[in-house]
Order: structure tokens, then C-alpha cells, then sequence
């Protein structure tokens, strides 16, 4: 006989098992191996058929995306000691998909800052189309080879799904470019995979495999990233109810890659923990009633998978960084924080070099 506590028993259940399988791919990275997940031959077969329709549905990314570097002053003017703010990733983080860089990820996280720090800042971003997380060990070379950032803002993983990466091969990249990081003095904000279940040229049950690989790499990339010493911040709801009700507006025209609107989102939700990482603003104690509060470091990242704009970091617990299950972590809700509605940089900077080669937002498998 059903009753009304079974969807509640079945929602626990299935958060412990992706507690559990997070837990392997963490710990495969730090060791070797981990997958996503075993397919028979003909369901690897329908996988493979959707993605090339999928290809072909999605444009090539053929231009570049605008260049948003340079310096972002606060209303009341330039200030003499700017913050530095460096963004390295994929083409979510280089802004591919609008027209203008005051509409990309950089610069309204840039001028976000400013204002809310009172500072100028200056913004360079190294993030590429196409780009992986094997590519952010060169990004983070380009991002140390000049004066050290403050901060450096990480969105990368939907490209990792979308090319099959070994997830704990993705992570441990991920876990070592953070690492590097802040071994030279920088604070670290990851934006996490997004929710690829949005993307409406994805056909079921691609769609439906390619949500759930999302979010299980979305959870570990926040254990990795917190034991690494950074922050991270779950875009995936963000890229989801939000993206799949307005798809017109949130998405680009490529139906791939956000839209002006899809970006200021992210970067609403991005922006709070970027202030909070370079000691902007005063945190508040945890609010239980919102749903923060102090977890192992897997089950906050299990649960920050399913809710947009949701911080994880690092925490202690009468004075041990680590409990029975692992790493201690706070987890907060952190209200969106709108960006200033038309960022420009006070002082732009020169394109450097030529473009790179545009890759295709989904390749052949």
C-alpha cells in the first residue's frame, strides 16, 4: 500500500546513493580510474546517433566572443589599489554567445565587484571555446605569469561531459588547478557544471543521461574544489527550471550557450561568493531556516548540485577540519546578487593576439 512518506523515503535514498557514487569519483581521482557509469552496447549506439543530431542542430562556434579586459572603476571613481579578478574556462566563461562584453560573465562579475567593494578591478579572462578541464593547466599558467589575481573565477565541465571526459579524470584537473592557485596566494571561486538537461537540441534519452552526468560531476567538482581550498557555487539549478521555462530568453541563438539574460543570472549567482572570497561584506551566522549549515563535504555537495547559487567551503567543527565522513564544509544560500545593468570597463584593454580556433560546441563522440 503507498503512503505519503515513500517519495520522501524515495528522495533519501536516492541523495545516499549519489552521496556514495560522488564519494568514488572523488576518490578515484585522487587514485585513478572512476566512470560514469557502465551502457550496454545498443544504448552507447542510441547515445552516440543523438549526439551527432545533436551536432548538427547546434552551429559551429565560428567567431569570437567579445573581449570584456580591462579596468571596471566603482561610481565614485577610480581607486589607486584595484582588486584583480582573472576568468579562465570554457566558453560560458569567456561570454561566447552575445554581442557586447558588458553582457559576458567577466565583465558583470567585474563590475559587480567594484561597486560592491568600492574598489576598481581589473579583469582579465583567459577562457576559451571549447575548452576542457585539461586545458586549465595552461589558463592558470597565463593567469600566474603576470601579477598575482585576488581571485580567480572557474566555469568549466559541460564540455567534459559533452566529450566523454572520465569524470575523475576531469576532477583531479580541476582539483589541480585549484590547488595551484591558491599555493600562489589567490582566492578561488568554481562555478559548477551546469545542468546540460536544458539543452533543448538534445534529444531523450541523451538529455536525461546527459542531466544526471552533469550533476554527478557538478557534486564532485565541489568535493574536489573545497579540499583544494576554493569555493564553489552550483550553477545547475540555475541552468535549469529558469532555463527550461524562458528558453528563448536565457539561451542564445545557437540554443547551445547562454543568452545576455543567461548570463547576468550566472553571474548574479556567482557574484556574492566572488565578494565574500576577497573579504567584501560581513557573512551573517548560517540561517537553518534557509538551509545552511555545516555538512560533510559530500553531502553538501550532493545537495548544492540541486540549488543555484548555493556556497561550499571549507569549515571547522569545534577546531577539526574533518568528521567521520570527511571534510567539514559550510553550506549557504547566498541571495543573487544583480550586477550593475550596463558594466563597461573604464580603461579597455587591447586584444591580445589572434583568435583562436573556434571548436564545435558538440562533437562527434
Amino acid at each position: 500500500m503507498a503512503t505519503g512518506n515513500q517519495p520522501q523515503r524515495g528522495q533519501e535514498v536516492g541523495d545516499v546513493v549519489r552521496v556514495r557514487h560522488v564519494r568514488r569519483v572523488a576518490v578515484a581521482a585522487a587514485y585513478g580510474g572512476g566512470g560514469l557509469g557502465a551502457f550496454s552496447a545498443g544504448a552507447v549506439a542510441v547515445l552516440a546517433a543523438q549526439v551527432r543530431l545533436a551536432r548538427r542542430a547546434i552551429p559551429r562556434a565560428t567567431e569570437r566572443p567579445p573581449v570584456p579586459d580591462g579596468r571596471y572603476d566603482p561610481p565614485p571613481g577610480p581607486t589607486a589599489d584595484p582588486l584583480r579578478l582573472t576568468v579562465v574556462g570554457d566558453s560560458s566563461a569567456a561570454g561566447f554567445g552575445v554581442q557586447r562584453a558588458s553582457e559576458t560573465t567577466g565583465a558583470l562579475v567585474a563590475a559587480g565587484l567594484a561597486e560592491a567593494a568600492g574598489r576598481s578591478v581589473e579583469l582579465v579572462v583567459h577562457a576559451r571555446i571549447g575548452a576542457r578541464s585539461s586545458d586549465l593547466e595552461r589558463q592558470v599558467g597565463l593567469a600566474l605569469a603576470g601579477p598575482v589575481p585576488d581571485v580567480v573565477l572557474v566555469m568549466v565541465g559541460a564540455n567534459d561531459v559533452t566529450h566523454r571526459m572520465r569524470p575523475a579524470t576531469s576532477v583531479r584537473l580541476l582539483a589541480e588547478a585549484v590547488a595551484r592557485l591558491r599555493a600562489a596566494g589567490t582566492e578561488v571561486v568554481v562555478g559548477t557544471c551546469p545542468d546540460l538537461g536544458t539543452i533543448e537540441p538534445i534529444g531523450q534519452p541523451l538529455r536525461l543521461v546527459a542531466r544526471q552526468w552533469s550533476r554527478n560531476l557538478a557534486a564532485a567538482q565541489t568535493m574536489v574544489v573545497v579540499e583544494a581550498g576554493g569555493r564553489s557555487v552550483s550553477l545547475g539549478d540555475l541552468l535549469g527550471p529558469e532555463f527550461a521555462a524562458r528558453p528563448r530568453e536565457m539561451f542564445a541563438p545557437d540554443r547551445f550557450h547562454p543568452s545576455a539574460a543567461g548570463y547576468r543570472a550566472a553571474a548574479g549567482a556567482l557574484l556574492p561568493t566572488v565578494c565574500a572570497a576577497v573579504g567584501v561584506g560581513t557573512d551573517a551566522a548560517p540561517d537553518a531556516r534557509r538551509g545552511e549549515g555545516v555538512r560533510s563535504v559530500a553531502e553538501a555537495a550532493v545537495e548544492a548540485a540541486g540549488r543555484a547559487g548555493t556556497e561550499v567551503t571549507a569549515a571547522d567543527v569545534a577546531g577539526r577540519d574533518r568528521g567521520p565522513w570527511g571534510r567539514w564544509t559550510l553550506l549557504r544560500r547566498r541571495s543573487r546578487q544583480d550586477p550593475p545593468p550596463t558594466p563597461r570597463p573604464a580603461e579597455p584593454a587591447e586584444p591580445g593576439g589572434p583568435a583562436e580556433p573556434a571548436e564545435p560546441a558538440v562533437e562527434r563522440p
